[in-house]
């Protein structure tokens, strides 16, 4: 399973900038067309992401699983 840290490491790649960092992160990206991505992450760092968060944190970022597993490295 996936960690907090592979998916910062991911949102990164993807050009994702952090806007804030509170109780929990926000990334943020504005596509071109103006629309605006956010993806919410806890600070638990090297923990493992809950599965059905995982998936939910994909659909948030508009990417597949294959996207992440190649982004991921």
């Amino acid at each position: 399973m996936p960690t907090y840290i592979d998916f910062r490491t991911v949102l990164k790649r993807l050009d994702f900038k952090l806007v804030r960092s509170k109780k929990h992160e926000t990334w943020q990206k504005i596509l071109p067309d103006g629309t605006i991505l956010q993806v919410r992450l806890s600070h638990q760092h090297g923990k493992d992401i809950p599965k059905a968060l995982f998936y939910k944190m994909l659909k948030q970022a508009w990417i597949t699983e294959e996207d992440y597993k190649r982004l991921r490295g």
